[in-house]
């Protein structure tokens, strides 16, 4: 029995919810594009986001720790990985689209420069004067203009449902402008999810990695109520966290969180009476994230890290030398264009030579930008 598209779109029909983004009803492509003919338009998405340069630069980009510092140490790349991984799980409680809500968590990061959030603030500071920097507009420039992979078109040609995902994507860190994208709406249920799938992974996998590298104690913990009900519903009393304990509970307060996502969600969507993904998007509220408690006890943790672990000296330090080589890189690009590779500079006179360097050092690896300020500013190495 074949599955062609045609048959992928009515299981779909029949067993999302009411209100779940429908592939067969995407809004459509910027520029003609002949659908394949064994996936859906969402799950061709996900496809080509899966392909591009910038979703493999994502594997050598800071999430808290520099690659270098360790093999084990969440990266850019294996966070989205996860955030996909906890998206799909919350969209098949809920009823959603899978595909849709995958397409969008691979790309919610695509845009993010190098060294993280350091990157991001120092870029922006730079081309304050030029449209600032946001990841989340990158991001679609990536999709829309950057990537160079067909002969009729510049980006991806991605369906309106996901550009608008990637557009909306809004966490406590991240503020979206969806001023080309029914800005009077919010975004579908299945935007709505990766953003909260994007907290709940780095809130949990940051404390993971908090933990691993010792500059968070389960000393530290003592009083952080999810870190109670965590350790407790395991059954740890000890005082040395072990490798297996620290999955074990980490995993645990994961499972929690997710399962009250799904329930919480649940019940505003069946007291909000919507019946169709357009009657969500016309709610004054997101309907999507946790209960009450749930929400008061994330808080806790966030505060947490916050103060512990992104505002550890280390991180604080790391950020620092990011802020130096990137404004340093900048510069000197912007005062000597010449020492550009050519096939960037070629490209400033469409873009302005400000939005051309934004976009080659955004692009970088945390690795490349390091031996870049290095091939720049060591006289002992060549160009």
């Amino acid at each position: 029995m074949l599955f062609k598209r045609e048959k992928l779109e009515g299981i779909e029909d029949k067993s999302l919810a009411p209100y779940g983004m429908r592939s067969k009803d995407t809004k459509g492509r910027e520029f003609p594009d002949r659908e394949p003919d064994y996936r859906t338009s969402f799950q061709r998405d996900r496809d080509r986001i899966l392909h591009t340069t910038a979703f493999r630069r994502l594997e050598y980009k800071t999430q808290v720790f520099v690659n270098f510092e360790g093999d084990y140490f969440r990266t850019r790349l294996t966070h989205t990985l996860e955030v996909a991984q906890i998206g799909r799980t919350i969209a098949r409680g809920l009823g959603a689209n899978e595909d849709l809500v995958e397409a969008i968590c691979l790309a919610h990061d695509l845009g993010h420069a190098c060294f993280g959030h350091s990157g991001e603030v120092v870029l922006n500071s730079l081309l304050k004067d030029h449209g600032g920097f946001d990841h989340n507009k990158q991001s679609l420039r990536i999709v829309t203009k950057l990537e160079k992979r067909y002969e009729d078109f510049e980006g991806l040609n991605l369906t309106w449902e996901v550009r608008e995902g990637i557009v909306k994507h809004e966490t406590e860190y991240d503020v979206s402008d969806a001023s080309d994208y029914d800005p009077n709406l919010r975004g579908n249920l299945e935007a709505q999810i990766a953003n909260v799938a994007d907290e709940l992974a780095y809130t949990a996998h940051d404390l993971d990695d908090g933990l691993r590298s010792g500059m968070v104690t389960p000393e530290m913990l003592e009083g952080i109520a999810l870190w109670r009900i965590g350790i407790e519903s395991v059954g740890w009393k000890g005082t040395n966290l072990s490798d297996l304990d620290r999955h074990r509970i980490v995993r645990r307060l994961i499972g929690m969180e997710v399962a009250d996502v799904i329930e919480a969600t649940d019940q505003r969507i069946q007291a909000s009476g919507a019946k169709t993904p357009e009657d969500l998007q016309r709610l004054d509220h997101n309907v999507i994230g946790h209960s009450e408690d749930m929400q008061r006890w994330n808080r806790e943790q966030k505060d947490f890290l916050y103060k512990n672990l992104y505002r550890h000296w280390r991180v604080v330090r790391m950020a620092k030398k990011a802020e130096r080589i990137i404004t340093a890189l900048y510069e000197s690009y912007y005062d000597e264009p010449d020492i550009l590779p050519d096939h960037v500079r070629e490209a400033s006179e469409p873009r302005g030579i400000e939005r051309t360097i934004a976009d080659y050092i955004a692009g970088m690896t945390d690795r490349f930008a390091i031996d870049e300020h290095q091939r720049l500013f060591n006289p002992r190495l060549r160009p």
